[in-house]
Formats: C-alpha cells, sequence, structure tokens
C-alpha cells in the first residue's frame, strides 16, 4: 500500500522518520558535550519534526480532489504550511538567539568535543542527502511544501558545518566565546531560511504571476496551436501548488462554427498540459472585432 502512495506524500512520511534520526543524534551530541550551540541546534530540530508533521497533513489535504465546498481544489493548503513552518522557523530563531545570550554570560568549554562533533557531523550528512532530495523531488513535483521542507533541513547542513568548525577551533583557541557565538549565527540562519519561506508561500497564497520564462512558455504554446485563430489577449495565470492556472480570450473568424472553435481550444489545452502538467484552463472565444491586437498572434 506504501508504494502505491502518492510520492510526495511517501518522502513527507520518510522526512518524519528522518527528522526524528537527527533529532536523536543531535540530542545526544549536546548532552555529551553540554554545548551552548548545539542545544540550540537540538531545539532547531525539533521544529524541524513538528515541520514534517505539518508539511505530512498539508500533502494529504492537497491531494484531496475538489468537492462542493473547494471547486478549485485544496492545493493551497501546501502554502498554509509553508507560511506556517515559516512561523515556527522564526519562534525557534528567536529561542535560539535567547538561549546564544545566556551562554555569553555563562560561558564553559564544551565536554567530549570528539563525539560531539561525530554525532552532530553524522546528522548533518544525513540532512544534506534528504533536503537535496526533496528539492529535486518538490520543483518536479511543483510542490511548495517539499520545497520549502527541503530548503528548511538544508539550513541545518550549514549549521552543522559552522559547528563542526567552532568545534575544532574551541580547543585550539581556548576562546570560550565562540560557543555561544555559534549559536548566535545559527539563530540568524534560521531566521534567513523563515523569512525566505514566509515571502514564498505568501506569494503563493496572493496568487502572485508565475516568473517571465513559465509566461513566455505559455505564450509560445498559444501561439503554435491556437491554428485557426487570430489572437489571444488578456493572458492571466497563477500556480497553486502543482496545479497551474490559465485563462485568456480567443479571437476567431467571425463566420468559424462553434465546433472548429471548440476544436480548437482542445487543442490548445493539450498543448498547455503536455507543456507545463495539470492545468485548469478557462478560454473564453471572441469573434474577430474583439481583436486587440496587443495579445499574441497566432502563428500559421
Amino acid at each position: 500500500m506504501f508504494a502505491r502512495t502518492d510520492p510526495k506524500i511517501r518522502a513527507a512520511w520518510c522526512s518524519v522518520v528522518v527528522s526524528l534520526i537527527a533529532l536523536g543524534m543531535k540530542y545526544a551530541a549536546w548532552r555529551v558535550t553540554d554545548s551552548i550551540a548545539l542545544y540550540s541546534d537540538a531545539i532547531e530540530t525539533i521544529i524541524n519534526v513538528v515541520s514534517a508533521v505539518a508539511g505530512l497533513w498539508a500533502l494529504r489535504v492537497a491531494s484531496l480532489p475538489p468537492d462542493h465546498n473547494h471547486t478549485y481544489g485544496h492545493y493551497k493548503a501546501e502554502y498554509l504550511s509553508a507560511v506556517a513552518e515559516g512561523v515556527l522557523v522564526v519562534i525557534t530563531a528567536i529561542t535560539i538567539a535567547h538561549e546564544a545570550w545566556i551562554g555569553f554570560q555563562h560561558m564553559h568549554a564544551p565536554q567530549d568535543s570528539l563525539m560531539g562533533i561525530a554525532l552532530n557531523g553524522g546528522a548533518g550528512v544525513l540532512n544534506l542527502v534528504w533536503g537535496l532530495f526533496l528539492l529535486r523531488l518538490g520543483r518536479a513535483r511543483h510542490s511548495p511544501a517539499l520545497v520549502a521542507s527541503g530548503h528548511h533541513v538544508l539550513s541545518d547542513v550549514w549549521t552543522s558545518a559552522v559547528l563542526i568548525t567552532g568545534f575544532v577551533l574551541i580547543p585550539l583557541t581556548g576562546f570560550l566565546w565562540l560557543d555561544p557565538l555559534l549559536a548566535a549565527l545559527i539563530a540568524v540562519n534560521v531566521l534567513r531560511t523563515g523569512w525566505e519561506m514566509m515571502r514564498t508561500s505568501i506569494a503563493g497564497l496572493m496568487d502572485e504571476a508565475p516568473n517571465s520564462e513559465t509566461l513566455g512558455e505559455i505564450r509560445s504554446i498559444i501561439s503554435h496551436t491556437a491554428t485557426g485563430a487570430i489572437e489571444a489577449h488578456d493572458i492571466r495565470a497563477r500556480i497553486v501548488g502543482a496545479m497551474t492556472f490559465i485563462e485568456f480570450h480567443l479571437v476567431v473568424p467571425g463566420a468559424m462554427s462553434v465546433e472548429e472553435a471548440h476544436h480548437i481550444c482542445d487543442r490548445v489545452e493539450d498543448g498547455l498540459r503536455a507543456g507545463l502538467g495539470d492545468a485548469l484552463i478557462n478560454i473564453h472565444v471572441e469573434p474577430e472585432r474583439k481583436a486587440k491586437h496587443t495579445g499574441v498572434l497566432v502563428l500559421p
């Protein structure tokens, strides 16, 4: 049954497992070292677990078919999850910054640094592999929730790299303030990641237009597949999760029959879905007197 589950939902389940394993390793690293920086890293990973569970919920909701209350589907649930995850990340950054401040006031040398490096480094490698996989799958499946999770997981990798560098330098230099400084740097990195996640997700919730490359592709497909029409204008598009919503006016000769115009629309829709994937397309057919001569000219 698990093998037949949607790949995005399988990845979300695996994210929960991976985040729990990473949390266990980072918690152990903190316990053996008593390091404020590793403690901060473990706090961040707790949020990773919560975020993974939230992402799983969002993907399951987003996969539900349209119903009478949600006639356009449930795709925006992924954006809600990503916004919530961003808020959690920002709260985490504030918590870590507080711990760093306490660490500056009560500095002490970490214990058993080698074991701490090994445990935290192992969690970092695990996160690197999993974060890259989530990004690749999320972009291929047009999943904001998976992309947000991938960026969040990869932020942990940078954290681990900084921590390991610091743990090497502390015994060499004797600078005890490096430990709370590393915690403060973790807080800044986590805050940056959370802000970027929220910014991207809010843009999706606000139906921000696709990038210029996607709009150019839509225009090109219409121009090459609408043979028999005259022009297309007032083209609008938005991307919600894995679904692209497209609407435009298609100008056809006034003498053209409804049947012929319908065939052209079918051809355009097939071309758009072949090029963009899942798409909900609304085409308003108009006679040639409605031409604006400012949209996409149809190639013969």
